[in-house]
């Protein structure tokens, strides 16, 4: 995952009902915290772990 990226928020974690199917776009390079790879999306506040996002075309 790179910046740049479209992606979408699987059902690997709780997923509100304002962010469900909506797409937000990376605005970094993915970075460790405490052992999970997190991203930022515009849009949202705070960081995002990769493995609970998708990649859309």
């Amino acid at each position: 995952m790179k910046n740049g990226d479209r992606v979408i928020m699987n059902n690997k974690y709780r997923v509100s009902e304002r962010n469900k199917g909506k797409v937000f776009i990376v605005r970094s390079e993915p970075w460790d915290l405490c052992g999970t790879e997190c991203v930022l999306l515009e849009g949202y506040r705070g960081g995002y772990a990769v493995d609970g996002l998708t990649l859309v075309d």
